[in-house]
């Protein structure tokens, strides 16, 4: 059955009618604004990176201007946004388009899929959007779509079954007419998964295709994708040293390279309230605790419980980090829910 399916035909046939086709990012075939659209997509609605976009292309008008800013810049830019590291491989990437590709984006996925950031499905959305490259994507909409169709039953867990799934998705390309087909095919898997083949009670009926889906026909096209490991959600408190001098300003120090909130400046952070006593124990200082709050991540709750403390601006700096005004914070990156706190005690 798989080997005699043409959906390609019928995908770009209803994306050119129903289909997105007013976002910014697809009046364009410039590979760098495409390709800052498909990164800020990642785990981010639609709705949300429209704003952040439009800014980026403001602040950063080309890949040469986002190679040359600083890090601090770019997360500053990007803050909000969450997912920080993939500010930081957008701004590699753009480092090594200028150093080892002359500020061209190469035209293959192949060769796109080697940079900080871009992994498959992101190089061959930016390939077949801009050079009309016969290459796959299988970003999450689009897997939804293809095992429904396929009646792909094998476990994505398993990575031989997530190569034999891209090998499947490969033999539905369009054949003809590439520079068109491609990019409407590609564009017409991505707006079927997003608007009528959603993960619970996708609309068949209206589907341009129904008759072909196996998973339809079967009357369980919710039982697809099959992928049965699971990342387990844990919970952690953390306790935020908020610390204020008599002018105003914020204590903050820059989180590690690596994990939750890598690179951003941030409050102290603490995994034991004794811990954080045991910093202040020797401060002539006071401290009280404000009301904790929750803020959740992919795979994390993290319960934030501020603790503020009055710091007298004759004394020595307390830690290692640096004081900041209110008006320079707007100029940081920093994470969301520190930004919020912040904003809210001016």
């Amino acid at each position: 059955m798989s080997e005699t399916l043409d959906i390609a035909t019928d995908v770009v046939r209803w994306q050119a009618v129903h289909g997105r086709n007013h976002l910014p990012w697809q009046q364009t075939r410039d590979p760098y604004r495409v390709w800052l659209s498909e990164i800020m997509l990642q785990q981010t609605q639609v709705v949300t990176v429209l704003g952040y976009y439009e800014r980026f292309l403001e602040k950063f008008p080309n890949v040469q201007s986002l190679a040359s800013a600083s890090e601090g810049e770019v997360l500053a830019l990007w803050s909000g946004l969450g997912y920080y590291s993939r500010a930081r491989n957008l701004h590699r990437c753009a480092q090594q388009i200028v150093e080892i590709h002359g500020g061209y984006f190469p035209p293959t996925a192949e060769a796109l899929s080697q940079l900080p950031g871009i992994g498959r499905s992101t190089a061959g959305a930016i390939t077949s959007f801009c050079f009309s490259e016969r290459v796959p994507i299988l970003d999450a909409n689009v897997r939804r779509v293809l095992t429904r169709v396929l009646g792909f039953s094998e476990d994505l867990a398993i990575s031989k079954n997530e190569r034999l799934l891209w090998d499947r998705a490969q033999g539905l390309l369009p054949k003809s007419d590439l520079h068109n087909a491609m990019p409407r095919y590609t564009q017409g898997l991505m707006d079927l998964g997003a608007s009528l083949c959603t993960p619970k009670k996708p609309a068949c009926m209206v589907c341009p295709l129904s008759l072909q889906c196996k998973a339809r026909r079967d009357g369980d096209p919710e039982r697809y994708p099959v992928r049965t490991r699971k990342l387990l959600r844990r919970a952690e408190s953390w306790w935020l040293m908020l610390l204020r001098n008599e002018d105003g300003r914020v204590f903050l120090e820059q989180r590690p390279s690596t994990g939750i909130w890598a690179g951003l400046h941030c409050l102290p952070v603490f995994t034991e309230r004794a811990e954080l006593q045991e910093r202040v124990k020797s401060w002539p200082v006071t401290f009280q605790d404000a009301d904790a709050f929750l803020h959740v991540l992919t795979h994390r709750d993290l319960h934030l419980h501020p603790v503020q403390i009055c710091w007298r601006k004759e004394w020595d700096a307390p830690i290692e980090g640096a004081w900041f005004k209110p008006a320079e914070l707007e100029h940081l990156g920093l994470p969301t829910p520190i930004r919020k706190l912040l904003k809210g005690l001016s």
